[in-house]
């Protein structure tokens, strides 16, 4: 079964704006994975405008499912990772000022530098996804990495969603098969939602876990935190005569 983890960067976004501790994160994803959720998510940035990096330490301690931190390695944030040691790193290449992250790994150009970050990660006992557009080019070039996973970018997924879903769908397809291939696991995360998730699950068998956070925090103000994740689990069941 596809697992869902949970980007908390929002709830820490909320307690940032008063400067005090609510919502406590650490509570937030306590209760997340209570709920339901196979995973926690946090992007910690250079400004800490959402997750501190103690919040990630704090994190560490008392994440029972899988820790997932993702960011851009530049140096204070590998010295994050080595201090922390989480299940999972994302590696994805955000400018400083990047709102959300906007573009995956040219893999091809950085293919040497990421092979070094991703052996040195791997060594610390970390699984590694690199962030990729779904380009067959970029995803055989992030094999030669040496990555555990490639966590396919799926803006454009969603962007094209309600107009063609089979069309929107169709270089993800392909790129998620062809990470198969090349032993390669396939994640998945950027706007995806309640419309477009199951969808996106149905076509990618390969799919071994998705990250969301801003649509899920919006639709828990109406729906309740608790039956929100549930409701997004309910997107990635088992289809009837599906192998995953």
């Amino acid at each position: 079964m596809t697992k869902l983890s949970v980007n908390i960067n929002k709830i820490a976004t909320l307690r940032n704006a008063r400067g005090h501790n609510r919502p406590d994160v650490l509570q937030a994803a306590r209760d997340i994975e209570r709920f339901g959720a196979e995973g926690i998510t946090v992007h910690p940035r250079p400004d800490e405008r959402h997750i501190r990096y103690q919040d990630v330490r704090d994190l560490k301690g008392i994440v029972t499912t899988e820790l997932n931190v993702e960011g851009n390695p530049t140096p204070d944030f590998l010295d994050l990772v080595r201090e922390v040691r989480p299940e999972q790193v994302t590696l994805v290449p955000d400018a400083p000022d990047a709102i959300t992250s906007n573009a995956g790994w040219d893999t091809l150009r950085h293919q040497g530098y990421l092979r070094d970050v991703v052996g040195e990660l791997q060594q610390l006992g970390c699984r590694v996804s690199i962030f990729l557009d779904p380009d067959l080019a970029l995803v055989e070039a992030a094999a030669q990495t040496g990555t555990d996973r490639i966590e396919l970018y799926t803006e454009a997924y969603a962007r094209g969603y309600h107009a063609n879903r089979e069309a929107a769908v169709a270089a993800y397809r392909l790129a998620a098969a062809r990470a198969g291939q090349l032993g390669l696991g396939v994640n998945a995360g950027h706007d995806l939602d309640l419309d477009n998730l199951a969808w996106l699950h149905q076509q990618l068998p390969e799919l071994a876990e998705v990250s969301i956070g801003h649509a899920l925090i919006c639709d828990a103000l109406y729906l309740g935190l608790e039956n929100t994740v549930q409701l997004y689990r309910r997107q990635l069941a088992p289809r009837a005569g599906s192998s995953h």
